[in-house]
This record gives C-alpha cells, structure tokens and sequence, in this order.
C-alpha cells in the first residue's frame, strides 16, 4: 500500500533535482514504467547483492479494510472504466443472475458482494492471479522470502514513513507526502460493507485472507459473523 506516494519519493531521490515535491509529480507518472528501476533490469547476481545490502521495507494495510478501499476505488468511481470493462464485466456475468445488456457491457455497476464472491470463486484464480490491488500481500510481495528492514503499517502511515526516510539518511531532501482524504476506508466502513455479505462468504473471505491477517498481526474484525 501507499506505492504512488512512494514512487513519488523515489522518483524525487533519483531525478537529480528535476522533481523537488512528491506531490507535484501526477499519480499515473509516478506508474509510468521506465520512471523507476526495477529488480527485473539486473542480473541474479546483481539482484542477490541488493536483496542483502540495500534498505528494503513493505507498507501493509488491515486486508478487509484495503479490499473494501480497492473496491470502492476501482468499481464505485465513474473513471475507472478499464476496471469496469476488464474486470466488471467478468464479474457481473459470472455472478449476477439475468444481468441486463448494459451492466454486461459496462461493468460498471458491481455491487461489493459480487465482488466478494468473485474473489472467493475458485475459477477466478484459476484463470489467472489476482489483481495486485486485491492480491494478498504475502503472495504479492513474498515476506518470507525477502528479509524487510521495515514493515510498515498504513494505520500508521506517517511515523513509519517518517522512520523509513530517517533509515535511509534522506530525512531532509524528501518530505513523505501526507493524505489530505476525508473518505478514508476504515474499520467502520468496512464493517458497513460486511453487514449484506453472509456468514458463509464473509467466512470463506476470511479464510481467503488469513495468512495476510496473522504474518502483519492484525486482529480478525469484530464485525464479522463467521460463527
């Protein structure tokens, strides 16, 4: 989580003083393959060496708090047509009985319990991974594999943020842009989210999203009804 804000960082760190200002430099730049190096580009060996020398940290989030977040962001919003198209419609075929032409069309309408049962249909891994925005963190980013100096938490995204710059000797060059969000997901919205999701599937979500929930020791949420 909080990646754009931290390519942002990187980018200001690396441009030779092109960028000065995380926040002046738009979100989908900050995506824009080629801005950033990344690990594919070098040799194994060039790879082992900056997996044992070089800072490296992760910043997670409470998982039902961030599958409600790519939800709302990625199905709700009127912009996100390419995840409409791309994963709304598959969603909406799949899982809505006597879906109407323009929902099928669109996806752009995907209620979150749909979106529930499409993460928890054993098709939908079968037919390819998971979107990174609803993939689980251990399986996107692999803790047991690489050693991370810092886990860091979204919940408390600025003093982490803020001892990762201090780790790295860059306090002073680089400023970790804070959020200004007023609708920030959070444990309530979520748990107003839960409430139309049955036991069954809230159950088998959970289950989906353990290992997530034990290796960043996040408690289960006291808004489910998996009993």
């Amino acid at each position: 989580v909080a990646c754009t804000n931290w390519k942002r960082v990187l980018m200001v760190l690396t441009s030779n003083g092109r960028y000065t200002d995380p926040l002046t430099i738009p979100a989908n730049e900050a995506h824009v393959a080629g801005n950033l190096h990344t690990l594919s580009e070098f040799s194994v060996t060039e790879i082992n060496q900056r997996l044992r020398s070089y800072l490296k940290f992760i910043f997670v989030r409470e998982p039902f708090e961030r599958l409600v977040s790519a939800y709302r962001n990625k199905f709700t919003r009127s912009y996100n047509t390419a995840f409409h198209k791309r994963y709304g419609t598959k969603i909406i075929r799949r899982h809505r009985p006597n879906p109407e032409a323009e929902a099928m069309e669109k996806g752009n309408n995907v209620s979150f319990r749909e979106f529930v049962q499409y993460l928890v249909d054993p098709r939908t891994q079968r037919e390819e991974p998971f979107n990174e925005h609803w993939e689980r963190v251990h399986s996107l980013c692999h803790p047991c594999l690489i050693h991370y100096d810092v886990v860091g938490k979204y919940e408390t995204l600025e003093p982490d943020a803020q001892a990762v710059l201090r780790l790295a000797a860059v306090e002073g060059k680089v400023q970790f842009p804070t959020s200004s969000k007023s609708t920030r997901t959070d444990g309530n919205m979520a748990a107003r989210f839960f409430q139309y999701i049955s036991p069954f599937y809230q159950k088998k979500l959970f289950n989906l999203y353990r290992m997530d929930f034990l290796l960043f020791n996040y408690s289960t949420p006291e808004y489910l009804r998996m009993r």
